[in-house]
């Protein structure tokens, strides 16, 4: 190899490594912008829905226990695009208004009778259609709580050390094991 090809191949390498870096730089984006931030009050909202999706038991604590608004919070402002997170918005505003033109009150304020009703209500018309607000939250709800610890834990048999893979075993209506 001469000097000139010597020349070269290293103004390639650094050039490719300055190029990379750019390429490598341009996939780190900048926070999203125009989305709305869940408020306190928005998660508490989202923490009574998923309560009545999976309520408390005795042998279970619900989904109020696991803070499942929370988990809701971050996967909407950090995983969601803008226009479903408008429409996640915008369905609790929906659940909202709902509850005033049904029972004369805000969400927050119907009784346990009350946001069973109308949540069974929602959920019938969520059925009918694909993309629908409440079908996000439902999900995000079972989601969040089965991968919880209290989920993992109270809801469903956990094993932090399974034993040896029985491909036939008898089922006796037992809880699902947790993964």
């Amino acid at each position: 190899m001469n000097r000139r090809e010597a020349l070269f191949h290293t103004a390639a390498l650094l050039g490719g490594t300055i190029v990379g870096s750019q390429v490598f730089l341009s996939g780190c984006s900048q926070a999203k912008q125009g989305f709305v931030e869940l408020t306190e009050a928005d998660v508490n909202f989202l923490n009574e829905v998923a309560e009545v999706i999976i309520p408390i038991t005795p042998d279970s604590g619900g989904a109020k226990a696991a803070n499942i608004g929370a988990f809701m919070k971050i996967i909407v402002t950090d995983c969601y695009d803008q226009s479903e997170a408008d429409k996640f918005y915008s369905g609790i505003d929906k659940m909202n208004s709902e509850a005033k033109r049904g029972f004369s009150v805000d969400f927050m304020s119907l009784s346990s009778e009350q946001k069973f009703k109308l949540i069974a209500t929602i959920d019938q018309e969520a059925r009918d259609k694909d993309n629908h607000y409440f079908r996000m939250m439902k999900e995000l709800t079972l989601w969040g709580y089965f991968s919880s610890e209290a989920g993992c834990k109270e809801a469903l048999r956990y094993n932090p050390i399974p034993g040896r893979y029985e491909a036939c075993i008898p089922y006796n209506n037992e809880p699902a094991w947790a993964g």
